[in-house]
Protein backbone atom coordinates (compact mmCIF):
# COMPACT_ATOMS: atom_id res chain seq x y z
CA UNK A 1 0.00 0.00 0.00
CA UNK A 2 0.98 3.49 -0.78
CA UNK A 3 1.37 5.72 2.21
CA UNK A 4 -1.49 8.36 2.66
CA UNK A 5 -0.13 11.66 1.18
CA UNK A 6 1.10 14.32 3.80
CA UNK A 7 -2.13 17.15 5.11
CA UNK A 8 -2.71 20.07 2.89
CA UNK A 9 -3.59 23.20 5.02
CA UNK A 10 -5.19 25.59 3.17
CA UNK A 11 -4.70 29.27 4.14
CA UNK A 12 -6.05 32.10 2.85
CA UNK A 13 -4.06 33.23 0.10
CA UNK A 14 -4.67 29.83 -2.27
CA UNK A 15 -3.19 26.63 -3.39
CA UNK A 16 -0.83 24.82 -5.66
CA UNK A 17 -1.84 22.80 -8.68
CA UNK A 18 0.13 19.85 -6.80
CA UNK A 19 -2.14 20.31 -3.53
CA UNK A 20 -5.61 19.91 -5.87
CA UNK A 21 -3.58 16.56 -7.66
CA UNK A 22 -2.68 15.35 -4.19
CA UNK A 23 -6.54 16.04 -2.60
CA UNK A 24 -8.39 14.58 -5.86
CA UNK A 25 -6.44 11.96 -6.76
CA UNK A 26 -4.23 10.41 -4.12
CA UNK A 27 -6.52 11.48 -1.24
CA UNK A 28 -4.52 13.91 0.96
CA UNK A 29 -6.29 15.06 4.29
CA UNK A 30 -7.13 18.38 4.39
CA UNK A 31 -6.66 21.20 6.97
CA UNK A 32 -7.29 24.93 7.42
CA UNK A 33 -4.77 27.16 8.79
CA UNK A 34 -5.66 29.61 11.75
CA UNK A 35 -5.35 32.04 9.89
CA UNK A 36 -8.11 31.11 7.28
CA UNK A 37 -10.23 30.48 10.20
CA UNK A 38 -9.63 34.14 11.48
CA UNK A 39 -10.45 34.73 7.78
CA UNK A 40 -13.64 33.12 7.85
CA UNK A 41 -15.15 34.58 10.78
CA UNK A 42 -13.72 38.19 10.30
CA UNK A 43 -15.37 38.06 7.10
CA UNK A 44 -18.50 36.68 9.00
CA UNK A 45 -18.89 39.12 10.97
CA UNK A 46 -19.36 41.38 8.30
CA UNK A 47 -21.76 39.44 6.84
CA UNK A 48 -23.81 39.41 9.98
CA UNK A 49 -23.58 43.31 10.44
CA UNK A 50 -25.40 43.65 7.14
CA UNK A 51 -28.21 40.42 7.38
CA UNK A 52 -29.19 42.69 11.08
CA UNK A 53 -29.66 45.80 8.87
CA UNK A 54 -33.27 47.08 7.01
CA UNK A 55 -32.15 47.36 3.59
CA UNK A 56 -31.48 44.50 1.31
CA UNK A 57 -28.59 43.16 0.15
CA UNK A 58 -28.11 41.21 -2.90
CA UNK A 59 -27.23 37.40 -1.80
CA UNK A 60 -27.51 37.82 1.94
CA UNK A 61 -31.82 39.56 2.32
CA UNK A 62 -32.84 39.42 -1.75
CA UNK A 63 -33.26 36.27 -4.02
CA UNK A 64 -31.03 35.47 -6.48
CA UNK A 65 -30.41 35.46 -10.25
CA UNK A 66 -33.44 37.01 -11.79
CA UNK A 67 -35.33 36.54 -8.56
CA UNK A 68 -32.84 39.42 -6.70
CA UNK A 69 -35.68 41.87 -6.82
CA UNK A 70 -37.45 40.49 -3.79
CA UNK A 71 -36.47 41.80 -0.01
CA UNK A 72 -36.13 38.02 1.96
CA UNK A 73 -37.40 38.59 5.58
CA UNK A 74 -35.25 37.17 8.47
CA UNK A 75 -37.23 34.14 9.20
CA UNK A 76 -37.17 32.84 5.71
CA UNK A 77 -33.70 33.02 5.28
CA UNK A 78 -32.50 29.57 6.51
CA UNK A 79 -35.21 28.21 4.30
CA UNK A 80 -34.06 30.66 0.95
CA UNK A 81 -30.26 29.26 1.56
CA UNK A 82 -31.37 25.47 1.76
CA UNK A 83 -33.96 26.21 -1.01
CA UNK A 84 -31.49 27.70 -2.84
CA UNK A 85 -29.09 24.45 -3.12
CA UNK A 86 -32.39 22.21 -3.20
CA UNK A 87 -33.41 23.80 -6.75
CA UNK A 88 -29.69 23.93 -7.92
CA UNK A 89 -28.94 20.55 -7.50
CA UNK A 90 -30.71 19.54 -10.94
CA UNK A 91 -27.98 17.75 -12.59
CA UNK A 92 -28.90 14.98 -15.15
CA UNK A 93 -26.62 12.40 -16.65
CA UNK A 94 -23.79 10.29 -15.44
CA UNK A 95 -22.05 10.81 -12.84
CA UNK A 96 -18.58 12.60 -13.27
CA UNK A 97 -15.54 10.89 -11.66
CA UNK A 98 -14.42 10.84 -8.24
CA UNK A 99 -10.93 12.82 -8.67
CA UNK A 100 -13.23 15.93 -10.51
CA UNK A 101 -16.10 15.95 -7.15
CA UNK A 102 -13.04 16.07 -5.00
CA UNK A 103 -11.33 18.30 -6.85
CA UNK A 104 -14.17 20.84 -7.11
CA UNK A 105 -15.06 20.27 -3.21
CA UNK A 106 -11.47 21.14 -2.18
CA UNK A 107 -11.17 24.09 -4.80
CA UNK A 108 -14.53 25.54 -3.26
CA UNK A 109 -13.28 25.25 0.15
CA UNK A 110 -9.96 27.05 -1.18
CA UNK A 111 -12.28 30.30 -1.83
CA UNK A 112 -14.05 29.96 1.21
CA UNK A 113 -10.91 29.85 3.73
CA UNK A 114 -9.92 33.00 1.50
CA UNK A 115 -12.37 35.24 3.79
CA UNK A 116 -14.06 36.75 0.60
CA UNK A 117 -16.88 34.59 0.70
CA UNK A 118 -18.71 35.30 4.28
CA UNK A 119 -19.40 31.59 5.54
CA UNK A 120 -18.79 30.99 9.18
CA UNK A 121 -15.93 28.72 10.04
CA UNK A 122 -18.18 25.78 10.61
CA UNK A 123 -19.46 25.30 7.24
CA UNK A 124 -15.13 24.99 5.81
CA UNK A 125 -14.78 22.71 8.78
CA UNK A 126 -17.55 20.70 7.61
CA UNK A 127 -16.42 20.45 3.86
CA UNK A 128 -13.06 19.67 4.96
CA UNK A 129 -14.55 16.49 7.06
CA UNK A 130 -16.41 15.28 4.14
CA UNK A 131 -13.09 15.38 2.12
CA UNK A 132 -10.84 13.32 4.95
CA UNK A 133 -13.57 10.99 5.40
CA UNK A 134 -13.52 10.14 1.76
CA UNK A 135 -17.42 10.98 1.10
CA UNK A 136 -17.94 12.12 -2.52
CA UNK A 137 -21.51 13.43 -3.70
CA UNK A 138 -22.94 12.25 -6.42
CA UNK A 139 -22.64 14.86 -9.24
CA UNK A 140 -23.71 14.64 -12.89
CA UNK A 141 -22.76 15.38 -16.17
CA UNK A 142 -25.07 18.32 -17.23
CA UNK A 143 -25.96 20.89 -15.73
CA UNK A 144 -23.17 24.26 -15.78
CA UNK A 145 -23.39 26.26 -17.89
CA UNK A 146 -20.14 27.41 -16.36
CA UNK A 147 -21.35 31.21 -15.53
CA UNK A 148 -22.64 32.01 -11.97
CA UNK A 149 -20.14 29.53 -11.81
CA UNK A 150 -20.79 25.17 -11.87
CA UNK A 151 -23.82 25.58 -10.11
CA UNK A 152 -25.38 22.18 -10.40
CA UNK A 153 -22.21 20.64 -9.79
CA UNK A 154 -21.75 22.68 -7.02
CA UNK A 155 -25.17 22.75 -5.33
CA UNK A 156 -24.91 18.48 -5.84
CA UNK A 157 -21.57 19.01 -3.03
CA UNK A 158 -23.68 21.39 -1.11
CA UNK A 159 -26.92 19.28 -1.14
CA UNK A 160 -24.81 16.53 0.36
CA UNK A 161 -23.23 18.62 3.27
CA UNK A 162 -26.65 19.71 4.22
CA UNK A 163 -27.76 15.46 4.59
CA UNK A 164 -29.37 15.40 1.67
CA UNK A 165 -29.08 14.00 -2.03
CA UNK A 166 -26.86 10.93 -2.51
CA UNK A 167 -22.94 10.27 -2.00
CA UNK A 168 -20.11 7.63 -2.36
CA UNK A 169 -18.38 6.47 0.32
CA UNK A 170 -15.00 5.65 0.67
CA UNK A 171 -15.72 1.92 -0.15
CA UNK A 172 -16.82 2.96 -3.59
CA UNK A 173 -20.79 2.25 -2.40
CA UNK A 174 -22.89 5.27 -3.04
CA UNK A 175 -25.74 5.95 -0.16
CA UNK A 176 -27.95 8.53 0.98
CA UNK A 177 -25.49 11.38 2.42
CA UNK A 178 -27.55 11.56 5.77
CA UNK A 179 -26.37 8.04 6.69
CA UNK A 180 -22.69 8.62 5.28
CA UNK A 181 -22.42 11.43 7.65
CA UNK A 182 -23.62 9.72 10.72
CA UNK A 183 -21.43 7.20 9.98
CA UNK A 184 -18.53 9.22 9.92
CA UNK A 185 -19.22 11.22 12.85
CA UNK A 186 -20.66 14.49 10.90
CA UNK A 187 -23.10 16.56 11.59
CA UNK A 188 -25.35 18.14 8.71
CA UNK A 189 -25.02 21.75 8.48
CA UNK A 190 -27.53 24.21 8.67
CA UNK A 191 -26.91 27.34 6.04
CA UNK A 192 -27.67 30.40 6.92
CA UNK A 193 -27.71 34.08 5.43
CA UNK A 194 -25.53 33.63 2.38
CA UNK A 195 -24.13 30.54 3.13
CA UNK A 196 -25.77 28.56 0.51
CA UNK A 197 -25.16 30.99 -2.39
CA UNK A 198 -21.53 30.51 -1.34
CA UNK A 199 -21.16 27.36 -1.56
CA UNK A 200 -22.46 27.36 -5.35
CA UNK A 201 -21.06 30.40 -7.07
CA UNK A 202 -17.53 29.21 -8.36
CA UNK A 203 -15.40 27.90 -11.56
CA UNK A 204 -13.90 24.90 -8.96
CA UNK A 205 -15.17 22.17 -11.54
CA UNK A 206 -13.78 23.73 -14.67
CA UNK A 207 -10.80 24.49 -12.60
CA UNK A 208 -10.17 21.24 -11.32
CA UNK A 209 -10.63 19.70 -14.68
CA UNK A 210 -8.24 22.28 -16.31
CA UNK A 211 -5.76 21.70 -13.42
CA UNK A 212 -5.77 17.74 -14.21
CA UNK A 213 -6.12 17.98 -17.55
CA UNK A 214 -2.58 19.96 -17.80
CA UNK A 215 -1.02 17.23 -15.54
CA UNK A 216 -1.87 14.85 -17.74
CA UNK A 217 -1.26 16.58 -21.07
CA UNK A 218 2.38 17.50 -20.01
CA UNK A 219 2.62 13.28 -19.73
CA UNK A 220 1.34 12.89 -23.31
CA UNK A 221 3.12 15.57 -24.71
CA UNK A 222 6.49 13.86 -23.61
CA UNK A 223 5.11 10.55 -24.77
CA UNK A 224 4.17 11.95 -27.99
CA UNK A 225 8.06 13.09 -28.32
CA UNK A 226 9.08 9.24 -27.49
CA UNK A 227 6.80 7.94 -30.18
CA UNK A 228 7.86 10.03 -32.99
CA UNK A 229 11.23 9.91 -32.52
CA UNK A 230 10.54 5.42 -32.78
CA UNK A 231 8.58 6.39 -35.75
CA UNK A 232 11.82 8.51 -37.26
CA UNK A 233 13.90 6.07 -36.04
CA UNK A 234 12.17 2.87 -37.81
CA UNK A 235 11.53 4.74 -41.42
CA UNK A 236 15.38 5.50 -41.45
CA UNK A 237 14.61 8.84 -41.19
CA UNK A 238 17.92 11.70 -40.09
CA UNK A 239 17.91 13.56 -36.83
CA UNK A 240 19.52 16.23 -38.18
CA UNK A 241 16.34 18.16 -38.16
CA UNK A 242 16.33 17.93 -34.24
CA UNK A 243 20.42 20.11 -33.93
CA UNK A 244 19.41 22.74 -30.95
CA UNK A 245 20.65 25.42 -33.66
CA UNK A 246 17.96 25.29 -35.89
CA UNK A 247 15.20 25.17 -33.05
CA UNK A 248 17.01 28.32 -31.77
CA UNK A 249 16.63 29.88 -35.17
CA UNK A 250 13.20 30.18 -34.15
CA UNK A 251 13.02 30.20 -30.61
CA UNK A 252 9.55 28.84 -29.63
CA UNK A 253 10.34 27.31 -26.04
CA UNK A 254 8.23 24.05 -26.86
CA UNK A 255 9.55 23.05 -30.16
CA UNK A 256 13.24 23.49 -28.80
CA UNK A 257 12.19 21.25 -25.79
CA UNK A 258 10.78 18.46 -28.14
CA UNK A 259 13.51 18.66 -30.25
CA UNK A 260 15.66 17.80 -27.51
CA UNK A 261 14.01 15.17 -26.20
CA UNK A 262 13.53 13.44 -29.25
CA UNK A 263 17.12 13.67 -30.16
CA UNK A 264 17.73 12.29 -26.32
CA UNK A 265 15.86 9.53 -27.26
CA UNK A 266 17.96 8.91 -31.10
CA UNK A 267 21.24 9.44 -29.30
CA UNK A 268 23.40 6.23 -30.40
CA UNK A 269 21.16 5.02 -32.97
CA UNK A 270 21.80 2.66 -36.13
CA UNK A 271 18.83 3.71 -37.82
CA UNK A 272 19.35 7.08 -38.75
CA UNK A 273 20.66 8.79 -41.26
CA UNK A 274 19.76 6.06 -43.85
CA UNK A 275 17.30 8.00 -45.69
CA UNK A 276 19.93 8.57 -48.51
CA UNK A 277 21.37 5.22 -49.06
CA UNK A 278 18.78 2.56 -48.05
CA UNK A 279 20.73 -0.54 -46.44
CA UNK A 280 20.77 -4.45 -45.98
CA UNK A 281 20.26 -4.66 -49.82
CA UNK A 282 17.45 -2.68 -50.30
CA UNK A 283 16.91 -0.18 -53.21
CA UNK A 284 18.08 3.37 -51.90
CA UNK A 285 15.38 5.57 -51.73
CA UNK A 286 17.15 9.00 -51.25
CA UNK A 287 15.55 11.35 -49.42
CA UNK A 288 16.58 14.97 -48.98
CA UNK A 289 14.06 15.54 -46.48
CA UNK A 290 11.70 13.56 -44.47
CA UNK A 291 7.68 13.61 -44.52
CA UNK A 292 6.19 16.83 -42.41
CA UNK A 293 4.59 14.45 -39.88
CA UNK A 294 8.26 12.94 -38.88
CA UNK A 295 10.09 16.25 -39.45
CA UNK A 296 7.71 19.00 -38.47
CA UNK A 297 7.26 16.95 -34.93
CA UNK A 298 9.03 19.31 -32.47
CA UNK A 299 6.67 21.69 -34.49
CA UNK A 300 3.66 20.41 -33.87
CA UNK A 301 4.25 18.97 -30.04
CA UNK A 302 5.79 22.37 -29.33
CA UNK A 303 3.57 24.57 -29.91
CA UNK A 304 1.29 21.99 -27.66
CA UNK A 305 3.62 22.56 -24.71
CA UNK A 306 4.01 26.43 -25.36
CA UNK A 307 0.19 26.09 -25.20
CA UNK A 308 -0.16 24.13 -22.05
CA UNK A 309 2.32 27.13 -21.01
CA UNK A 310 -0.25 29.30 -21.17
CA UNK A 311 -3.06 27.30 -19.65
CA UNK A 312 -0.86 26.51 -16.57
CA UNK A 313 -0.40 30.31 -16.25
CA UNK A 314 -4.06 31.07 -16.43
CA UNK A 315 -4.70 28.33 -13.80
CA UNK A 316 -2.10 29.82 -11.36
CA UNK A 317 -3.82 32.85 -11.44
CA UNK A 318 -7.79 31.12 -11.15
CA UNK A 319 -6.08 29.37 -7.77
CA UNK A 320 -4.93 32.82 -6.11
CA UNK A 321 -8.26 33.82 -6.53
CA UNK A 322 -11.43 33.94 -4.83
CA UNK A 323 -14.66 33.41 -6.81
CA UNK A 324 -17.85 34.07 -5.39
CA UNK A 325 -20.64 36.81 -5.99
CA UNK A 326 -21.28 38.70 -4.10
CA UNK A 327 -17.71 39.34 -2.41
CA UNK A 328 -16.87 40.27 1.15
CA UNK A 329 -14.14 43.41 1.10
CA UNK A 330 -12.51 44.09 4.01
CA UNK A 331 -12.45 47.83 5.46
CA UNK A 332 -10.43 50.30 5.67
CA UNK A 333 -8.88 49.14 9.14
CA UNK A 334 -6.65 46.72 10.30
CA UNK A 335 -9.13 45.33 13.30
CA UNK A 336 -10.80 42.25 12.52
CA UNK A 337 -8.05 40.75 9.91
CA UNK A 338 -8.76 44.50 8.16
CA UNK A 339 -13.17 43.37 8.08
CA UNK A 340 -13.72 46.29 10.31
CA UNK A 341 -16.31 48.16 8.22
CA UNK A 342 -16.02 45.66 5.20
CA UNK A 343 -18.38 45.72 2.72
CA UNK A 344 -20.29 43.50 0.15
CA UNK A 345 -20.27 43.76 -3.39
CA UNK A 346 -21.66 42.18 -6.55
CA UNK A 347 -19.26 41.23 -9.63
CA UNK A 348 -18.80 39.40 -12.36
CA UNK A 349 -15.60 37.29 -11.66
CA UNK A 350 -17.51 33.86 -11.72
CA UNK A 351 -17.80 33.78 -15.77
CA UNK A 352 -15.75 30.91 -16.59
CA UNK A 353 -14.22 32.73 -19.49
CA UNK A 354 -10.63 32.67 -18.88
CA UNK A 355 -10.82 28.76 -17.86
CA UNK A 356 -13.18 27.39 -21.02
CA UNK A 357 -11.02 29.72 -23.47
CA UNK A 358 -7.49 27.57 -21.74
CA UNK A 359 -9.76 24.18 -21.63
CA UNK A 360 -11.13 24.58 -25.77
CA UNK A 361 -7.26 25.91 -26.88
CA UNK A 362 -6.00 22.24 -25.16
CA UNK A 363 -8.53 20.06 -26.85
CA UNK A 364 -7.15 21.90 -30.12
CA UNK A 365 -3.46 20.97 -28.85
CA UNK A 366 -4.66 17.11 -28.14
CA UNK A 367 -6.26 17.09 -31.45
CA UNK A 368 -3.40 17.71 -33.68
CA UNK A 369 -1.05 16.16 -31.86
CA UNK A 370 -2.88 12.84 -32.18
CA UNK A 371 -3.62 13.65 -35.52
CA UNK A 372 -0.17 13.87 -36.72
CA UNK A 373 0.66 11.04 -35.09
CA UNK A 374 -1.80 9.08 -36.95
CA UNK A 375 0.15 9.90 -40.27
CA UNK A 376 3.13 9.09 -38.63
CA UNK A 377 1.48 5.12 -38.28
CA UNK A 378 -0.45 5.88 -41.75
CA UNK A 379 3.35 6.04 -43.14
CA UNK A 380 4.84 3.27 -40.94
CA UNK A 381 2.14 0.77 -42.44
CA UNK A 382 2.12 1.87 -46.13
CA UNK A 383 4.94 -0.28 -47.86
CA UNK A 384 5.18 2.74 -50.94
CA UNK A 385 6.08 5.30 -48.05
CA UNK A 386 8.13 2.80 -45.62
CA UNK A 387 11.01 2.14 -47.35
CA UNK A 388 11.70 -1.25 -47.06
CA UNK A 389 9.05 -2.53 -44.17
CA UNK A 390 6.08 -5.38 -45.12
CA UNK A 391 2.80 -3.73 -45.95
CA UNK A 392 1.21 -3.37 -43.19
CA UNK A 393 4.29 -4.62 -40.55
CA UNK A 394 2.21 -7.88 -41.24
CA UNK A 395 4.26 -11.04 -40.90
CA UNK A 396 3.29 -12.37 -44.28
CA UNK A 397 1.52 -9.61 -46.41
CA UNK A 398 -2.10 -10.91 -48.00
CA UNK A 399 -2.51 -14.20 -45.47
CA UNK A 400 -1.73 -11.93 -42.61
CA UNK A 401 -3.49 -8.27 -42.39
CA UNK A 402 -0.95 -6.64 -39.60
CA UNK A 403 -1.95 -3.48 -37.95
CA UNK A 404 -4.10 -2.30 -40.74
CA UNK A 405 -7.31 -2.01 -38.64
CA UNK A 406 -4.96 -0.79 -35.52
CA UNK A 407 -4.77 1.90 -37.56
CA UNK A 408 -8.31 2.50 -38.56
CA UNK A 409 -9.38 2.32 -34.56
CA UNK A 410 -6.36 5.08 -34.36
CA UNK A 411 -8.59 7.24 -37.29
CA UNK A 412 -11.40 7.02 -35.92
CA UNK A 413 -10.27 8.35 -32.72
CA UNK A 414 -8.39 10.91 -34.15
CA UNK A 415 -11.54 12.02 -35.93
CA UNK A 416 -13.27 12.12 -32.63
CA UNK A 417 -10.87 14.12 -31.31
CA UNK A 418 -11.59 16.55 -34.14
CA UNK A 419 -14.76 17.17 -33.24
CA UNK A 420 -13.79 17.55 -29.67
CA UNK A 421 -11.87 20.24 -30.74
CA UNK A 422 -14.63 22.31 -31.72
CA UNK A 423 -14.69 25.07 -28.70
CA UNK A 424 -17.65 25.09 -26.54
CA UNK A 425 -16.67 28.51 -24.96
CA UNK A 426 -17.65 29.94 -28.50
CA UNK A 427 -20.90 28.89 -27.69
CA UNK A 428 -23.53 30.90 -24.94
CA UNK A 429 -27.15 29.82 -24.07
CA UNK A 430 -28.73 32.49 -22.03
CA UNK A 431 -30.69 31.58 -18.79
CA UNK A 432 -32.37 32.62 -15.72
CA UNK A 433 -34.97 35.30 -17.60
CA UNK A 434 -32.30 37.13 -19.73
CA UNK A 435 -30.48 37.91 -16.44
CA UNK A 436 -27.50 35.37 -17.20
CA UNK A 437 -27.28 36.30 -20.81
CA UNK A 438 -23.73 35.14 -21.67
CA UNK A 439 -22.31 32.10 -20.40
CA UNK A 440 -18.69 30.32 -20.78
CA UNK A 441 -19.66 26.85 -21.31
CA UNK A 442 -16.23 26.37 -19.64
CA UNK A 443 -17.89 23.29 -17.90
CA UNK A 444 -18.49 21.42 -21.04
CA UNK A 445 -15.36 22.60 -22.85
CA UNK A 446 -13.69 20.52 -19.36
CA UNK A 447 -15.88 17.30 -19.66
CA UNK A 448 -14.84 16.91 -23.62
CA UNK A 449 -10.91 18.10 -22.85
CA UNK A 450 -11.27 14.66 -20.28
CA UNK A 451 -12.21 12.50 -23.53
CA UNK A 452 -9.93 14.20 -25.80
CA UNK A 453 -7.25 13.48 -23.44
CA UNK A 454 -7.85 9.71 -23.35
CA UNK A 455 -8.02 9.49 -26.88
CA UNK A 456 -4.75 10.66 -27.54
CA UNK A 457 -2.97 8.15 -25.05
CA UNK A 458 -4.55 5.37 -27.26
CA UNK A 459 -3.16 7.32 -30.55
CA UNK A 460 -0.16 7.26 -29.11
CA UNK A 461 -0.44 3.78 -27.71
CA UNK A 462 -0.83 3.02 -31.36
CA UNK A 463 1.82 4.85 -32.59
CA UNK A 464 3.95 3.24 -30.06
CA UNK A 465 2.95 0.32 -30.81
CA UNK A 466 3.55 0.41 -34.58
CA UNK A 467 7.27 1.85 -34.01
CA UNK A 468 8.44 -0.52 -31.88
CA UNK A 469 7.23 -3.44 -34.62
CA UNK A 470 8.85 -1.73 -37.14
CA UNK A 471 11.82 -1.60 -35.58
CA UNK A 472 12.26 -4.77 -34.88
CA UNK A 473 11.81 -5.50 -38.40
CA UNK A 474 14.76 -3.40 -39.30
CA UNK A 475 17.29 -6.44 -39.37
CA UNK A 476 20.62 -5.67 -39.49
CA UNK A 477 20.42 -2.23 -37.57
CA UNK A 478 21.11 -1.50 -33.48
CA UNK A 479 18.59 1.03 -32.50
CA UNK A 480 19.44 3.66 -29.67
CA UNK A 481 19.82 2.47 -25.93
CA UNK A 482 17.08 4.30 -25.31
CA UNK A 483 14.94 2.14 -27.75
CA UNK A 484 16.39 -0.93 -26.65
CA UNK A 485 15.29 -0.14 -23.54
CA UNK A 486 11.32 0.49 -24.91
CA UNK A 487 11.51 -2.54 -26.84
CA UNK A 488 12.33 -4.76 -23.37
CA UNK A 489 9.62 -3.09 -21.49
CA UNK A 490 7.11 -3.39 -23.69
CA UNK A 491 7.54 -7.08 -24.47
CA UNK A 492 7.63 -7.38 -20.65
CA UNK A 493 4.54 -5.81 -20.43
CA UNK A 494 2.55 -8.18 -22.18
CA UNK A 495 3.00 -6.58 -25.95
CA UNK A 496 3.69 -9.05 -28.91
CA UNK A 497 6.33 -7.96 -31.46
CA UNK A 498 6.33 -8.97 -34.83
CA UNK A 499 4.76 -12.18 -36.31
CA UNK A 500 1.41 -13.55 -37.67
CA UNK A 501 -1.61 -12.42 -37.01
CA UNK A 502 -3.23 -12.65 -33.30
CA UNK A 503 -6.41 -10.94 -31.18
CA UNK A 504 -5.26 -7.47 -31.90
CA UNK A 505 -7.61 -5.99 -28.91
CA UNK A 506 -5.54 -7.22 -26.05
CA UNK A 507 -2.15 -6.15 -27.35
CA UNK A 508 -3.59 -2.64 -27.94
CA UNK A 509 -5.16 -2.41 -24.85
CA UNK A 510 -1.82 -3.16 -23.18
CA UNK A 511 -0.09 -0.72 -25.26
CA UNK A 512 -2.56 1.69 -23.92
CA UNK A 513 -1.65 0.77 -20.39
CA UNK A 514 2.12 1.09 -21.15
CA UNK A 515 1.75 4.45 -22.50
CA UNK A 516 -0.86 5.56 -19.74
CA UNK A 517 0.92 4.29 -16.77
CA UNK A 518 4.29 6.26 -17.39
CA UNK A 519 6.41 3.35 -18.18
CA UNK A 520 6.70 4.04 -22.13
CA UNK A 521 8.64 7.38 -20.73
CA UNK A 522 10.45 5.55 -17.92
CA UNK A 523 11.86 3.20 -20.23
CA UNK A 524 13.23 5.57 -21.94
CA UNK A 525 14.58 7.91 -19.00
CA UNK A 526 16.38 5.13 -17.74
CA UNK A 527 18.62 5.88 -19.94
CA UNK A 528 18.67 8.89 -21.00
CA UNK A 529 17.39 10.73 -17.83
CA UNK A 530 14.67 13.21 -17.42
CA UNK A 531 13.09 14.43 -20.62
CA UNK A 532 11.47 17.87 -20.88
Amino acid sequence: MHPRPAPVVLGPAGTTADDVLAVARRGAPVELSASALDALAAARRVVDDLAAKPEPVYGISTGFGALAVRHISPDLRVQLQRNIVRSHAAGMGPRVEREVVRALMFLRLKTLASGHTGVRPEVARAMAGMLNAGITPVVHEYGSLGCSGDLAPLSHCALALMGEGDAEGPDGAVHPAADLLAAHGLAPVTLREKEGLALLNGTDGMLGMLLMACADLAALLTAADVTAALTLEALLGTDRVLAPELHAVRPHPGQAASAANMLRVLDGSGLTGHHQTGHDGLPAAPRVQDAYSVRCAPQVAGAGRDTLAHARTVAERELAAAVDNPVVLPGGTADAGGYEGGRVESNGNFHGAPVAYVLDFLAIAAADLGSIAERRTDRLLDKNRSHGLPAFLAGDPGVDSGLMIAQYTQAALVSELKRLAVPASADSIPSSAMQEDHVSMGWSAARKLRTALDHLTKVLAVEMYAATRAVELRAGLTPAPATQAVLRAVRDAGVAGPGADRFLSPDLAAAEGFVRSGRLVAAVESVTGPLS
